[in-house]
């Protein structure tokens, strides 16, 4: 492999802006994902890995967590895929002289794409108290360090673990025991920051925190609402299923505060007329909510689903479903009488003729599914928000039917499975029970810290120690300048990486980065090549076969560097065979086995091309494991975000050229927007109100009640045709703006969708 020089960094000196498209993918979704590919890849690379991606005998794509059909295509990958495959297996390797060369405040200086662009890591490296710089160190020694860091800590819970989504099943389960092998629950991950909101909903209405649907149910549904989500940048193959879905007569109807090219028209590459043609017709109807008005808009929909069963008694709601398997709808009828209809206008920007269609789809429709993503979980009263889906979805017994159901659609590959094997720092004591019963060692039993908590126990100095397996939580997380400054008050920071990121300028008085293997890469261990597994995001699991030799002699696994860390912190005091899981994953899903419910014969099942789906009472049985013992229609109350005057409320979002915090290059091209991403999308009537112009750069500064500055500055304005009194930037540069205090009530999921902000003209120099 070739080592290549660092590149330039870039700015947003040559920007330019467009009219955003009309429709997502076709040609030009094929020429972005392929011409990149080969040109880093070289052609036998690509053909390898991209025939490769999301089959049955291949590896699952990293970008995200779509599952697959049964009956996969030759190119079963959608262009970020290829993206995120084309990042991860590029051969391009930091150079040993890298560290050398540039500090850390050299890096704190870089871009997240100058740093990613600077290729893969191969060397474990550290940086001792005092020093300005990154060592290399072997492995034994980097191991050494971070032992001798634990042990010193005058309590485990001192330490905090935090997990990626991209780490396998078998790492998880891995990671989670070697914590609480340990002694602490302090196991915060990437799900606190997304889907929180979603499995604190759904697990106290219905009994479990996942997808009551499969894949098949898309083709089968009447109706599809979709929710919060951007299908067309942040999960691309799911454009397909729902063009199956209209293809068998289904009605798609968007909900989303910006028009996303994916949801108004999907140009398959894999078909004629994706090719030739005008594509697919996605949505149906397009709902421009306003931000934050979400909630509203459902509560009017069952009002007016429970007025048209006043009208013509027993034609409307679900009365054997409601009655078999519900609990509440007495009072959830009261309380929605007692909806304002001014109110539900005003929260959602919509015409009462808008909801009232919604309403007429959802009661013409026997099998609907609604699906949803970050623009639902991620504000203040997202919890609330998620139980609305749910009362809707329950009145018409659309849960645990054929096409019907709650999709809560995840972002990272196998953030489900990751929690599902106890990555969680509130693990129930049925599940710590079994990991006593299956290791002989006593899990602790009081809650951990989860991501925001953790920022906050750093602040305090109640964690002095913290963990990432992947990931790069400094810049993913809210309120940067406060995490950031958390980050620098610990004692170590341990980073398992591929590449370059943030969260390795941003360290510790000690810092260590541990290189690890991608999932495009062969693991070969004592007992031979090696499989992992994943969870989709509608609770399928199979395994992910690495293709293609790592890209250096020397990295470690995931599960490798979990092993060897374990034995040299614990040594003998928990008495579990670290060396034989790290020698033969079947060891490890052989306890996975004996542990987590549904997962029996597990080596087995996953082994198996076809891999398996788990048991999911509302899918499977409409069982619903509540407190009741029955799905609970829930009394939420209406609370409207309010914009104080002269501001606007401000969404963070990805670009189309980007993986969470992983920035491909700087352009957006659904969105017109080339060569840059400082800049800040409003509606047009705002702007003029404003007295702002398009093209006029401004500062963009938050609206909190602590008084802190929290700004971006010079950022340029695009008129954009969002909703009216909202904006959106780009995520991680606009999470400065997200209070660390701005959290959802009940998941203390960032509230990251409705950040109040003031925009200030700015005079920008030229070329600047």
């Amino acid at each position: 492999m070739t080592e290549k020089p660092p590149v330039d960094d870039v700015t947003d000196a040559d920007i330019t802006v467009g009219e955003p498209r009309s429709w997502a993918a076709g040609v030009p979704g094929v020429l972005h994902s392929m011409e990149p590919a080969i040109k880093q890849l070289g052609l036998a690379r690509t053909v390898k890995l991209m025939t490769s991606l999301n089959q049955k005998d291949g590896f699952d794509c990293m970008s995200c967590a779509w599952p697959d059909p049964n009956h996969r295509k030759v190119a079963e990958f959608c262009e970020n895929g290829a993206k995120a495959v084309t990042w991860e297996a590029n051969p391009v390797l930091v150079p040993r002289t890298f560290w050398s060369q540039h500090s850390i405040d050299d890096l704190l200086d870089k871009t997240e794409y100058w740093l990613g662009m600077q290729g893969r890591i191969t060397e474990p490296v550290y940086k001792p108290a005092g020093a300005d710089h990154y060592e290399p160190v072997t492995w034994d020694r980097a191991f050494e360090i971070i032992a001798a860091k634990l042990n010193s800590l005058e309590s485990p819970d001192e330490a905090s673990f935090y997990t990626s989504g991209r780490t396998s099943n078998e790492a998880a389960f891995l990671y989670q025991l070697f914590v609480r092998a340990f002694g602490t629950n302090n196991l915060p991950d990437c799900s606190n920051m997304c889907h929180e909101s979603t499995g604190t909903a759904m697990s106290e209405v219905v009994g479990i925190g996942k997808s009551t649907i499969a894949y098949d149910d898309f083709e089968q549904a009447d109706l599809i609402i979709v929710m919060g989500q951007n299908p067309g940048t942040n999960h691309p193959r799911m454009l397909t299923a729902l063009e199956d879905a209209k293809n068998n007569g289904a009605k798609i109807v968007a909900v989303n505060p910006l028009p996303e090219a994916g949801l108004r028209r999907y140009k398959n590459p894999q078909l004629v007329k994706g090719i030739i043609g005008r594509g697919t017709e996605i949505a149906d109807q397009f709902l421009q909510i306003r931000l934050g008005g979400d909630m509203a808009l459902l509560q009017a929909v069952s009002k007016r689903v429970l007025a048209a069963e006043a009208a013509a008694p027993g034609t409307v709601l679900d009365h054997a479903f409601l009655e078999e398997y519900t609990l509440g709808l007495a009072e959830l009828t009261a309380h929605l009488a007692e909806v304002d209809e001014d109110e539900v206008l005003l929260a959602t920007g919509l015409t009462t003729a808008e909801i009232d269609e919604l309403a007429d789809r959802y009661i013409h429709s026997e099998r609907v599914i609604i699906t949803w993503a970050m623009g639902i979980t991620q504000h203040k009263k997202s919890v609330e928000t998620i139980k609305e889906i749910l009362n809707l979805l329950l009145l018409r017994g659309n849960i645990g039917k054929p096409g019907a159901g709650a999709s809560p659609i995840r972002g990272h590959s196998n953030v489900q499975g990751d929690r599902t094997m106890g990555i969680w720092e509130k693990m129930s004591d049925t599940f710590l029970d079994a990991l006593e019963k299956e290791f002989s060692f006593e899990p602790p039993r009081e809650h951990g810290v989860d991501a925001l908590k953790g920022i906050k126990a750093m602040q305090t100095g109640d964690i002095k120690f913290w963990m990432g397996m992947g990931g790069n939580l400094v810049a993913a997380i809210s309120d940067t300048q406060a995490a950031e400054k958390a980050f620098r008050g610990t004692e170590m920071t341990v980073q398992v990486s591929t590449k370059l990121n943030r969260s390795h300028a941003v360290v510790g008085t000690e810092a260590l980065i541990l290189p690890t293997m991608g999932r495009t890469e062969i693991d070969i261990q004592e007992a031979g090549p090696q499989f992992v597994s994943v969870e989709d995001t509608v609770c399928s699991v199979h395994g992910s076969h690495g293709q293609v030799p790592p890209v250096a002699p020397g990295l470690l696994s995931e599960v490798a560097i979990i092993s060897r860390l374990a034995r040299a912190t614990l040594g003998d005091r928990v008495p579990i065979d670290w060396k034989s899981m790290e020698d033969d994953y079947s060891v490890i899903r052989k306890h996975i086995s004996r542990v987590v419910p549904g997962f029996d014969d597990y080596d087995r099942r996953a082994a198996s091309k076809e891999g398996f789906v788990l048991p999911n009472g509302p899918r499977d049985s409409r069982t619903f494991t509540t407190k009741t013992g029955k799905a609970m229609l829930t009394v939420n109350e209406l609370e409207h975000v309010e914009r104080p005057e002269g501001t606007l409320l401000l969404q963070t979002m990805r670009s189309h050229d980007q993986y969470n915090t992983t920035i491909y290059s700087l352009n957006d091209r659904y969105r017109g927007i080339k060569k840059g991403r400082e800049v800040v999308f409003v509606n047009p009537l705002d702007l003029e109100e404003l007295g702002i112009e398009d093209g006029q750069h401004v500062d963009i500064e938050t609206v909190w009640h602590d008084g802190a500055e929290r700004a971006l500055r010079g950022y340029r304005v695009v008129a954009y045709p969002s909703a009216r009194g909202c904006a959106a930037a780009y995520f991680p540069e606009a999470n400065v703006l997200v209070p660390l205090d701005s959290a959802a009530d009940h998941s203390n999921t960032p509230v990251s969708k409705a950040i109040p902000v003031r925009l200030t003209p700015v005079k920008v120099a030229v070329g600047v």
